[in-house]
């Protein structure tokens, strides 16, 4: 969920993602994401395990993920037992997907002390500690956590577990989903399609490093639009252009959030961040006609992405959000199955 400003009520924005869900629902996508965030308008989401119950009730074949419990604001035990009672109400549709969490802004509130990139040790003590309790009693000691013997109530119906996803850019963690079982999910930002490549070459270094390892699935997302014509591009970009410009804001810690609106910085002035003129974007984003979104999609698929997250989340206006994410369903997904 998301707002940019104050015009748009919570019920409006609520009722938009619930019909977003249920026309992908509809058309056969295989997952919906819900992220965690905190105080932060353009990211409403202070409980994924809640918004994917509503949307559970409101969709009948879609999974539904988490992208990401944020590790360091979670406890073993709840985590455990919240994911589990979606599983149960979901009648077996959980994905357990588990993350550092990205922006610096909220960790300082929500994990004082903590810098970002140090986030993923968490991820690394909590999920063994959770796949533990949905086996049954365990005792915890560890550096982060610590409880006596207990368990998961309820447990998940899904056997032997729900599939786990990690949230992953640097190789320390590729390594640490591959040894452990888990999915991948890799995100670029707007960075250039060799950001997924690179991504891709973590994800197949990992597999190497860890011979006899399963092959997990390997997704990654990309802001989407899909348009009739080419020269409706303008009115998408500077969405996204916008928005990100609020996003580096949190993802950097360099300007300041009032009434959870994060205010823009100045995308010029930060070094580095050539790749955000419209050219780029363009080019980099799953930005396109649906031939032109098509042939994209076909790069990505050549190089061995399992799956491709759609994310319709970038200050766009929810009438053009629902008719690309329709014009993609009718016209681009069908290509792949």
């Amino acid at each position: 969920m998301e707002r940019m400003d104050p015009s748009s009520s919570y019920s409006e924005v609520a009722r938009h993602v619930t019909e977003m869900v249920q026309i992908a629902d509809e058309a056969g996508f295989h997952i919906v994401w819900s992220a965690e965030h905190h105080g932060i308008e353009m990211t409403i989401a202070p409980d994924a395990f809640q918004i994917l119950t509503w949307l559970a009730a409101h969709t009948s074949q879609i999974r539904l993920g988490t992208a990401v419990v944020v590790s360091p604001y979670a406890h073993p035990v709840r985590v455990a037992g919240q994911a589990a009672l979606l599983d149960v109400y979901s009648n077996g549709r959980l994905d357990l997907g588990l993350g550092s969490g990205a922006y610096q802004w909220e960790m300082d509130r929500m994990k004082p002390g903590l810098k970002q990139q140090d986030a993923h040790f968490y991820t690394q003590e909590l999920l063994p500690a959770v796949r533990a309790l949905w086996q049954g009693d365990y005792t915890h000691e560890g550096e982060y956590w610590k409880f006596s013997r207990m368990t998961s109530v309820p447990k998940p119906i899904q056997a032997p577990a729900p599939p786990v996803w990690i949230a992953a850019r640097a190789p320390v963690t590729f390594d640490f989903a591959i040894r452990n079982h888990c999915n991948i999910m890799s995100w670029a930002l707007a960075r250039p399609f060799s950001e997924v490549e690179l991504y891709k070459e973590n994800f197949e270094t990992a597999l190497k490093n860890n011979p006899g390892m399963p092959r997990p699935v390997f997704a990654t997302m990309r802001q989407t639009a899909v348009y009739e014509k080419a020269s409706e591009v303008d009115s998408y970009l500077d969405a996204f252009i916008s928005k990100t410009a609020r996003f580096e804001n949190l993802f950097k810690n360099i300007a300041d959030v009032k009434e959870g609106f994060p205010e823009q910085v100045d995308l010029s002035t930060i070094a580095g961040e050539d790749r955000f003129n419209r050219k780029e974007l363009q080019k980099n984003l799953m930005f396109g006609t649906p031939d032109e979104v098509l042939a994209k999609l076909e790069k990505y698929q050549a190089i061995g992405v399992d799956d491709f997250i759609y994310n319709a989340s970038y200050g766009l206006d929810r009438e053009r959000q629902k008719s690309s994410l329709k014009l993609f369903c009718r016209e681009v997904a069908p290509a792949f199955g």
